[in-house]
């Protein structure tokens, strides 16, 4: 039973690895897309979402399959529950990254200023996000929970870029009426980079919850 336990959670990990590395691919394509209007990187991220799904379908199948047949103590259970929970924020992560490439597709206009993109510090956003989606997996693979305290500070930065976004994109339109379109379509995409660091941040606290047995959830780190 122990050897079947092992095997099972490995082949577990190893897929959440394989989807966790789709997923940092979608994220960023929909970068590339976005920061520099290319609409083959957008094309892409869309045609990773169903393999994203079905990894996602197959992952809660294996879950479900280990708490069936196995009956895991303390460590193994919490471990296959945080799994599930990482499964369903990565599957959302790809879902906003997909969005993402859907606002890229829709905008038949030239590209979105390059002046504005600097202004909004988006490609620091990006680079934020995809830090802590990196992060996070060295924790978990390393299982390695003090690396999750990188991945809290960086939501704090991504967090004050979403925040300034507003006054920004407010002035810009004001001075640049022509790119109301561009400021409302950058708009709704800083608000799914944003929610791709939330869904990060949440993945570290199941880290936190699998290796250490604390729930920080509506608690400061």
């Amino acid at each position: 039973m122990v050897r079947q336990v092992e095997i099972s959670i490995q082949r577990i990990r190893g897929s959440l690895s394989e989807m966790w590395t789709l997923v940092q691919g979608q994220v960023e394509r929909s970068a590339d897309a976005l920061l520099n209007n290319n609409k083959n990187a957008a094309h892409e991220v869309r045609n990773l979402e169903k393999m994203v799904d079905t990894y996602e379908l197959m992952i809660d199948r294996e879950c479900e399959h280990f708490f069936a047949l196995l009956n895991p103590v303390a460590v193994d259970m919490r471990l296959i529950i945080s799994i599930l929970k990482i499964n369903n924020d990565l599957e959302r992560i790809g879902d906003f990254a997909n969005s993402i490439s859907k606002i890229v597709l829709g905008n038949h206009r030239d590209q979105i200023p390059a002046e504005l993109i600097e202004k909004l510090q988006l490609k620091d956003m990006f680079d934020g996000v995809l830090f802590m989606l990196d992060t996070c997996k060295i924790a978990f693979t390393a299982e390695a929970s003090t690396r999750t305290s990188e991945v809290f500070a960086k939501d704090d930065l991504v967090d004050t870029i979403n925040r300034n976004a507003i006054g920004i994109l407010a002035e810009y339109m004001a001075e640049h009426p022509e790119h109301i379109y561009d400021c409302l379509q950058l708009s709704a995409a800083i608000r799914r980079i944003e929610r791709i660091g939330d869904r990060c941040n949440n993945i570290a606290e199941d880290i936190v919850f699998y290796l250490e047995a604390r729930v920080l959830k509506h608690q400061g780190k």
